[in-house]
């Protein structure tokens, strides 16, 4: 008994020596950097916001870690099935989830609630991931073959935007998009789809909620309405740009500390951020957030299955559309769209599906040079 432990000690440390640590370690950091920030949200105080943070990331760290080093060929076995369980919780939600602040986003279990459109994210990256691998090259190239993955795409984002959800289904049609091209999807198809999309924007605006109507107008105006729809990114605006240089210090962020800056914990904490530490502190964020992008870029390029390969895009595209719609939305390059910085922001569904995500890049690392059953090399 005593030689079987010890062999399955020896198994396990040599499966965690596979994991990619660098990642873990760019992760870890930037989200010791969020719980920072959410103290400072916090007047300076763990609580409400810091000290069920990091319970969350703890326990999806642990996930995470089981999850980089289970087989690959889990992952392709139960991708679909994974995905029509994701489809069928969000109808769920649909008809029975939980209310807030106007929109039926989430399922109640107890006191937690889970969002499960965050989740549907990674069961379409799964999906997709799949599809591809056992795919042959030359039919990416055809039309018939690419309706799949457009249904696989519409059913979920319908679903989402129906709650109504906007910037979780901006983020699930980016994805899907990105993986479709980096799969060898032809150009032309993107071309027709996005002059679609510009030809159908003036239709679709009348289809749109009343309140983003207005993200829509005070996007393009916010000082039509500066105590309205228009406070947040113009008060966004007035913390990032008296940050300056260098900010104002850690806790000394005046719209911050005097509740001026709205969600600061949430959608704005990269603002709170800049107020805080300047124009620097928000460079040094992004260069963290580039290194963690550009390591799972070589996970894609290194893995020898095309599934690890369009695992570890699809992942490395959820986090990147959503650091650049954030940032982009917080200093009024884009209409609010109410979307959190990975990582970083405050939230129990967004904070453990995107360290799940990075469970499944690191997967793909373990398993990179590996030819599980059922998986097949590049071409």
């Amino acid at each position: 008994m005593s030689m079987y432990r010890n062999r399955y000690r020896l198994s396990l440390v040599g499966m965690l020596a596979e994991v990619n640590w660098v990642i873990v370690l760019v992760m870890t950091l930037i989200c010791f950097i969020g719980f920072a920030m959410m103290v400072s949200a916090g007047n300076g105080d763990v609580n409400p916001y810091a000290s069920s943070q990091v319970s969350r990331f703890l326990v999806a760290f642990i996930i995470m870690l089981v999850l980089a080093l289970v087989p690959m060929h889990l992952l392709l076995d139960y991708a679909y099935i994974l995905y029509f369980i994701g489809v069928f919780v969000l109808l769920v939600v649909d008809i029975i989830g939980h209310t807030g602040m106007g929109a039926q986003r989430w399922l109640r279990f107890g006191g937690v609630n889970l969002q499960p459109s965050e989740f549907m994210k990674l069961a379409v990256i799964l999906a997709l991931a799949r599809y591809f691998h056992q795919l042959h090259p030359e039919d990416i190239r055809r039309l018939p073959y690419l309706l799949i993955p457009l249904a696989m795409l519409a059913v979920p984002a319908l679903l989402i935007l129906r709650q109504p959800n906007l910037g979780t289904t901006v983020i699930l049609v980016s994805v899907g998009g990105i993986m479709c091209f980096l799969a060898g999807v032809q150009w032309r198809y993107f071309i027709a789809i996005f002059t679609s999309v510009i030809f159908a924007a003036p239709l679709a605006y009348h289809f749109l909620h009343d309140y983003q109507k207005r993200r829509v107008i005070t996007f393009l105006d916010p000082q039509q309405d500066p105590l309205g729809a228009g406070y947040n990114i113009l008060q966004s605006m007035i913390a990032i740009g008296s940050g300056g240089l260098f900010g104002k210090g850690y806790l000394q962020g005046s719209q911050n500390q005097l509740n001026f800056l709205p969600e600061k914990h949430t959608d704005f904490i990269f603002t709170m951020l800049t107020e805080e530490f300047g124009f620097l502190g928000g460079l040094i964020m992004l260069i963290l957030y580039g290194m963690l992008l550009w390591l799972g870029m070589l996970v894609a390029f290194r893995s020898r299955s095309t599934f690890g390969a369009m695992i570890a895009s699809g992942v490395v595209a959820m986090i990147f559309v959503h650091i650049f719609i954030n940032c982009a939305m917080v200093m009024g390059m884009l209409p609010v769209v109410g979307l959190p910085l990975p990582l970083m922001s405050y939230g129990g569904s967004i904070t453990v599906s995107t360290v799940l995500a990075i469970g499944l890049m690191l997967n793909a690392y373990t398993h990179r040079n590996q030819f599980p059953t059922r998986l097949t090399p590049k071409l």
